[in-house]
């Protein structure tokens, strides 16, 4: 029966992002969700839950307004959550949500696996998992896309650049997941109803030991730019040659 951590972030939905004057991102009609891989890493974690009669406790650090997202995260099937919140939250670099959430866990939540998704939607670091597992002292496996509890290890099927690479490690371990691992489910009304009902921990800033300032700081955001050029070509002898001769003045070939 094993405690299984969800770790999850309330980002901005990216479908409301729109681009301003000059190349500038406009964030004043966002509305926000949590994390894609986020909703994988929670989808694991229940799926296991159903499969080995676990618990599942999801945990996420954020501004006072990311409170919908644990209400979301609990309507997919978690347990308990835990949030960590404070104003001065809204923005913090990998270095210190890894340091919040070790702290929280190792005081607050007993696990014996912790699923993170592989990264954010929105900074997409990579990072999260790889220093909670470090500030745990607990083995860390990544990119995993099919995973399976059996007693006291998992065994987790990881892509790697030209293949497959199948590894096992013992519990208490961390892994963060790909996409492909599962479809998450799409709460119904029945669902969102229970999760009113289901215990959420709120933990304060003021809580927590002193753990370090930014070191990062965003400046700003531009949207790129895209041409799209459409030309055709004839399949006649002379339209392969100036298909051939505009792919070599654009440098695709040589």
């Amino acid at each position: 029966m094993p405690n299984i951590v969800a770790c999850f972030k309330w980002v901005v939905d990216e479908a409301y992002i729109r681009k301003g004057a000059s190349g500038s991102l406009d964030f004043s009609t966002v509305d926000y969700k949590i994390s894609e891989y986020d909703r994988n890493a929670i989808e694991e974690s229940v799926k296991i839950k159903g499969a080995c009669s676990g618990n599942v406790a999801a945990v996420t650090i954020g501004a006072p307004e990311a409170s919908k997202g644990v209400k979301d995260a609990l309507s997919r099937g978690a347990d308990q959550a835990f949030f960590v919140s404070d104003p001065s939250f809204k923005q913090l670099e990998s270095s210190q949500t890894a340091a919040i959430l070790g702290e929280v866990i190792k005081s607050r939540i007993p696990y014996d696996l912790i699923i993170c998704g592989e990264g954010s939607s929105d900074q997409y670091a990579q990072q999260v998992g790889p220093r909670l597992a470090e500030i745990l002292k607990i083995p860390c496996i990544s990119y995993i896309q099919k995973l399976t509890v059996e007693g006291g290890k998992i065994v987790a099927e990881r892509r790697v650049e030209e293949g497959i690479e199948i590894v096992e490690a013992p519990l208490p371990a961390l892994v963060t997941v790909l996409p492909d691992i599962n479809i998450p489910r799409i709460p119904g009304v029945k669902d969102t109803l229970m999760a009113s009902k289901k215990p959420v921990i709120t933990i304060k800033k003021e809580e927590l030991p002193p753990f370090g300032e930014a070191r990062l700081q965003t400046l700003g955001m531009t949207a790129t730019g895209m041409e799209r050029n459409c030309e055709k070509f004839d399949a006649t002898p002379e339209g392969i040659a100036r298909f051939v001769e505009t792919l070599q003045k654009k440098g695709v070939i040589k």
